[in-house]
């Protein structure tokens, strides 16, 4: 592969061609030294080897170190095009810096959906000046400096260097890459087996809370008696088992990922779980490179704000949402694009989850609250109570959207007592759960759920729709800048193309423009009407690209063909100062264009192109012919081109259809095939209202249905003589 992205040198394979995993000199292992001297060099915490594969562009897991590989199952094999920073690292042959949690939720949404934990992450490729071999990845905990030190980037990118020449040499000499494994630290061996092994045991025996080692893979290597009964365990029924598999009333997903937050994060963490019948424990966990030690003691605090244990006789309160259930809702949310999208994924995947029957997402314009979207209520009045409502007014909805932090009532007396003056809460319901959503540090607006009986949150379901809150914030937040910008996209697309066609007497004229389904909803493609009595131009075009950029550069492009006409260019000129124009603007983009002058009296239209698809002519009598014009090239290339034009006989009853590329082309049709089958349609059509007729064709049209492009069609009709 050479420079990340194409073949390698004529006789290399792509990739890397299996080079040995040992070192030519020594034979001492290569890709496991060479990650394990890294992570010490930068003082990272884990990290990973990528290789090349052989055959197809896919980067694939070599040796992992300082964590279980089970912790980046889901990256095993990473297709090079791929959102992934080690993927990203080959494509553009560069350093990859993520920061933190929030830059990783911001720019690799993906990953931050796994592995929602505190930790900053280098991704570089392995490569010389011709071949890329694969990449490495390290990562630090939560601690590390956003920024990337100097030293530190030197470090990784010498430290690369030197593991591609290694690789370079290997390939050469042919040697095959045997499996390495994987580097851990190794698993603590617990009170056993060390020095003071009796006094050790004596004085952990003797402490009134109880103390667990977890290894890397979560495996208990020591617990002590307090430990094992606070958990209901004998102790040998918890040495070498995870706590979640062994502990029944701890196998739950949340507990799990806990181990993993403080593993990745290097953070002490803690947690609070319930021991049945009604008994809570307090875990907290303090982690290293080598595994976690785990303090496990009452949770007195919790117990006493709970309130009485359950009856023995009470029905058991179903989980509430298990992370797999999180990892569906959170992979749905970067898929929705706009904020309908995500009030409705709230709604399906949420709302069940937790046993809310309504919900209002709320945010926050000019001082005042909004509604951006409810579910479960019938009577839109019950709403309009949250909209338009002053922040500085004191009601639960404003007080969490102004100090982000969520509130929870448990029944309608709760809320009534804390707010008796509210003026938000709808009726029919009795228990409400205000959740802030916070992203990139800012409240975006807050998600109201609404139950319709009393409901208790304990403190674990109120952690969990806390950070339910969180991934919808997230959404949400993409979801209003996607909404304002495709606002911004339809505003300035309505400007920048006519609002009206004012077509001379004896010509009909309709069109239709429909922008890409990919993008901004903003293109290049144009047409316009220009009126010059007693004639008339006519012009369409296409700019490239589908940007902001694209259709500004289309804004000039149109008022510049309205400027030459009114002074009374030629169709040929109009096509020669346009191009000029267009070179001069410095924009370096091309533009294709099909200019005509029409002259309806003597039924004859003259016509300049440049590079754009060729218009057809449906005759009176219902044949449809492709209009062989003569042309130049597209326009801001050559700034002494020339555009030769072409007369054309438009005899009354005549349509004549102007349209770009996106209407006849699409992935996997051949333009040939498209542009008979237009005909066809044409010919079939013609004879319907001008509007009709450009609804039938852009409705028919394959390319269109699909929009990989911005469609725009410029349907002109010779008036039939009375």
């Amino acid at each position: 592969m050479s420079d990340g992205m194409g073949a390698p040198p004529a006789g290399a394979e792509p990739g890397v061609e299996a080079p040995a995993a040992a070192d030519p000199r020594s034979g001492r292992p290569l890709l496991s030294l060479a990650l394990a001297s890294i992570l010490e060099e930068v003082q990272a915490h884990s990290g990973g080897v990528y290789l090349l594969a052989a055959d197809e562009p896919v980067l694939e897991m070599a040796v992992t170190a300082g964590l279980p590989r089970a912790f980046v199952a889901p990256w095993e094999r990473v297709g090079l095009s791929s959102p992934i920073p080690v993927a990203e690292a080959v494509r553009e042959r560069r350093l990859v810096w993520v920061g933190g949690e929030e830059d990783m939720a911001r720019r690799y949404p993906r990953i931050a959906v796994v592995l929602p934990y505190a930790f900053a992450l280098a991704a570089l490729p392995v490569a010389t000046a011709d071949t890329v071999y694969g990449a490495v990845y390290v990562t630090w905990p939560g601690a590390h400096p956003t920024v990337l030190s100097d030293r530190e980037r030197e470090s990784l990118t010498a430290a690369c260097d030197r593991l591609a020449v290694r690789l370079e040499r290997a390939a050469r000499q042919n040697r095959m890459l045997p499996a390495e494994p994987d580097l851990l630290a190794a698993p603590p061996s617990g009170v056993a087996g060390t020095l003071g092994t009796v006094e050790a045991a004596r004085m952990v025996g003797r402490l009134p809370y109880g103390l667990a080692s977890l290894d890397l893979h979560g495996r208990v290597a020591f617990a002590n008696a307090a430990a094992a009964e606070l958990l209901g365990v004998h102790v040998d029924d918890l040495l070498g088992t995870q706590p979640w598999v062994s502990v029944p009333w701890l196998n739950d997903p949340m507990y799990e990922d806990r181990y993993r937050a403080a593993l990745i994060s290097q953070h002490v963490t803690s947690f609070v779980a319930l021991r049945p019948p009604g008994d809570w424990l307090s875990f907290r966990m303090y982690p290293s490179t080598t595994g976690l030690t785990t303090r496990i003691s009452r949770a007195r605090a919790v117990a006493e704000m709970v309130g009485a244990a359950p009856r023995a006789d009470a029905s058991p309160s179903p989980r509430l949402v298990t992370i797999s259930q999180v990892l569906s809702l959170t992979g749905a949310l970067t898929e929705a694009v706009g904020v309908q999208d995500v009030v409705q994924l709230v709604a399906d995947e949420v709302a069940p989850a937790v046993g809310s029957q309504a919900l209002v997402v709320l945010g926050s314009r000019s001082g005042r609250l909004h509604v951006l979207g409810q579910r479960g209520y019938e009577d839109p009045r019950t709403v309009e109570r949250f909209d338009g409502l002053p922040l500085a007014e004191r009601t639960p909805g404003t007080h969490v959207l102004n100090t982000g932090v969520p509130a929870f009532f448990e029944s309608k007396q709760q809320l009534e007592r804390l707010y008796p003056d509210r003026n938000e809460t709808p009726d029919g319901f009795a228990a409400w759960a205000y959740l802030p959503l916070i992203a990139s540090g800012r409240p975006v607006g807050t998600c109201v759920l609404a139950y319709a009986e009393p409901h208790a949150f304990p403190a674990d379901e109120r952690a969990v729709l806390t950070s339910l809150g969180g991934l919808v914030a997230q959404a949400l937040e993409r979801a209003l800048l996607y909404d304002a910008k495709n606002q911004l996209a339809h505003g300035l697309q309505a400007a920048l193309l006519p609002h009206s066609l004012a077509p001379p007497a004896g010509i009909e004229a309709a069109a239709r423009y429909l922008p890409a389904m990919h993008g901004m909803e903003i293109g290049g493609d144009f047409y316009d009407l220009v009126p010059t009595r007693p004639l008339a131009a006519a012009v369409i075009g296409d700019v490239q690209g589908h940007n902001v950029t694209a259709a500004g550069l289309m804004g000039q492009i149109r008022t510049g063909v309205r400027a030459f006409t009114s002074v009374g260019q030629t169709p040929a000129e109009v096509m020669r100062s346009t191009n000029r124009l267009l070179i001069d603007s410095g924009a370096d983009l091309f533009a294709s264009c099909l200019y005509l002058r029409l002259d309806p009296e003597r039924g004859r239209a003259v016509m300049a192109r440049a590079g754009h698809p060729p218009p057809l002519l449906r005759r009176p009598d219902g044949r449809v012919r492709v209009l062989d014009l003569a042309g130049g090239p597209l326009l801001g290339i050559d700034a002494e081109a020339t555009y030769p034009t072409t007369e054309v006989s438009l005899a009354p009853g005549s349509v004549l259809a102007l349209y770009t590329d996106g209407l006849v082309e699409s992935p996997g049709v051949d333009i040939e095939d498209a542009l008979v089958d237009l005909g066809e349609l044409l010919s079939e059509s013609g004879d319907q209202p001008l509007d009709k007729l450009a609804d039938t064709l852009v409705r028919h049209s394959a390319a269109a249905q699909e929009r990989v492009d911005d469609v725009a069609v410029l349907l002109l009709r010779a008036e039939a003589e009375h």
